[in-house]
């Protein structure tokens, strides 16, 4: 009865410990978790029982993993860490190191894993790329060019000499890193400037000019 009391008694301790761990079998599948690693993915304790804790929270340096998978074949006993990251509940990723203690009652068993896991910063959001802006001339130069014009023919619409339509396309592949001018209008698609769907091909209705491009002021 007092081992029962006392086991209860642990558990319980266990549960209100502030810093999220667990208890792993020898091989990181979850044995036990307390309610602060559950609250790292939303859910209760009992739904962690199972999980295996890699696929919870992903490893940045995989040796730092076959080095625990060596330490435990050794029979070690000491401290080691893995940078991990994790999508939290919230959905804002994090990253972090789970600080992984071998456990056993004798020293020749194989052991379980005590696993804490700190939180060092939140994983950075993916930059959104910024909008294209264009010229007019160049949204012209586009529409003209995903329509089969050739540069004299998109001279003689946009009222620029064939030097300023050249101008203003090897701004536009530069600035795309487009390598030819099928792969620029690809681009031009992709990035909004050009309406899908459309023929002949249109100029989003909701996009306006910036003003002349710097530069050579013949290609204006």
């Amino acid at each position: 009865m007092d081992a029962v009391v006392w086991r209860n008694r642990a558990l319980v301790l266990f549960d209100r410990i502030p810093l999220p761990v667990a208890v792993c079998d020898p091989y990181g599948v979850v044995r036990l978790a307390n309610a602060a690693l559950a609250a790292e993915w939303g859910t209760t304790p009992g739904r962690l029982r199972g999980r295996e804790l890699l696929r919870l929270f992903a490893p940045s340096d995989g040796t730092q993993v076959d080095r625990i998978v060596e330490a435990l074949r050794l029979r070690r006993r000491s401290r080691y860490t893995v940078a991990v990251t994790w999508p939290g509940a919230d959905g804002a990723g994090r990253r972090g190191e789970l600080m992984v203690d071998p456990v056993s009652e004798t020293p020749h068993a194989l052991p379980d894993l005590l696993v804490m896991v700190r939180t060092t910063g939140a994983v950075p959001a993916p930059a959104q790329p910024a909008a294209v802006v264009l010229h007019p001339n160049e949204e012209r130069i586009l529409a003209l060019l995903a329509a089969g014009a050739t540069t004299a023919r998109a001279a003689r619409e946009t009222g620029l000499t064939t030097d300023g339509v050249t101008y203003h396309l090897r701004r536009l592949t530069r600035r795309w890193g487009a390598a030819n001018r099928t792969e620029l209008v690809a681009r031009a698609y992709a990035s909004g400037v050009l309406e899908p769907g459309s023929w002949p091909p249109q100029v989003r209705s909701s996009r306006s000019g910036t003003g002349a491009p710097e530069g050579n002021p013949a290609a204006r």
